[in-house]
């Protein structure tokens, strides 16, 4: 654990430890109710939900089924640290009061930035963006505002990272539409409004042919090329195309960074 950790109040230090307890009781982050959710310990699924098609061989299929790990806790997410894991959702329910909220704000209202920040910063950071942009101030703003600020906290101290660097974005085109693996340590990517970002599995270098998609609330941590485990996996994600539908997303994508420049943070196995 870093040394930056010793300044989290104690609440936020129980968040990471038992998060669903600490959302059921509308605690720092109260955008979500998990109760509603049967969850059987962390595990490890098959990314493609679906049966495997087209030319995705048994082997890779059993392959694909040890790089995305599922889990109902906050803490599950550290399973991106595992041998084979290429990636780790945190499934989440958010609350149908939230959800219709932020569904039907006006797309100028959204609180849209980017910045590279200590994560302690981050409540500050996206208060005043959302004063900025007329956020309407009310119960469900706070709750988004406090998820930010506990998805910075959380993915700092997963990756040891002094710092985020921090982007909230309102996307209405195809932005990153090609399956990819960026290039960089590690990513948190969650989305709050409109379809979750996709991911599937490529073969010899071909675009995957089965697709899930990370669900709305449920953030998702990525490993990039700069993970320090070889091979590098073969999972990939894109951005859902939504170009022409008329809907709008808003999605956090924190990236771990070792200072203000951006640098990747370095991280190991162990």
């Amino acid at each position: 654990m870093r040394e930056e950790c010793s300044r989290l109040p104690a609440l936020q230090r129980l968040l990471v430890e038992c998060y669903v307890i600490t959302f059921q009781k509308e605690a720092l982050c109260a955008f979500l109710n998990l109760s509603t959710r049967k969850s059987s310990g962390n595990r490890t699924r098959n990314p493609l939900a679906r049966s495997a098609v087209g030319h995705v061989t048994a082997a890779q299929h059993q392959q694909a089924l040890q790089t995305v790990a599922q889990t109902q806790s906050a803490l599950g997410l550290s399973a991106i640290r595992s041998a084979g894991c290429a990636a780790a959702i945190w499934h989440r329910d958010p609350l149908t009061e939230f959800q219709a909220w932020i569904d039907t704000l006006e797309p100028a209202m959204l609180p849209t930035f980017r910045t590279t920040l200590r994560p302690e910063r981050v409540r500050q950071a996206v208060t005043q963006v959302c004063e900025i942009c007329d956020t309407p101030v009310c119960a469900n703003r706070d709750r988004l505002i406090d998820d930010v600020a506990a998805m910075a906290d959380i993915f700092a101290d997963l990756m040891s990272a002094p710092y985020v660097a921090l982007r909230l974005e309102a996307v209405t085109s195809d932005a990153c539409r090609k399956f990819h693996i960026d290039a960089l340590t590690a990513r948190l990517i969650c989305t709050y409004r409109g379809p979750g970002t996709q991911y599937g599995i490529a073969v010899n270098g071909a675009q995957p042919e089965s697709i899930a998609t990370v669900p709305t609330g449920s953030p998702l941590v990525l490993r990039g090329t700069l993970w320090p485990e070889q091979p590098p996996a073969s999972l990939r994600h894109r951005s859902p195309p939504i170009k022409g539908s008329g809907q709008t997303r808003l999605v956090l994508v924190l990236d771990a960074v070792a200072d203000l420049e951006g640098r990747p943070v370095k991280t190991n196995l162990h």
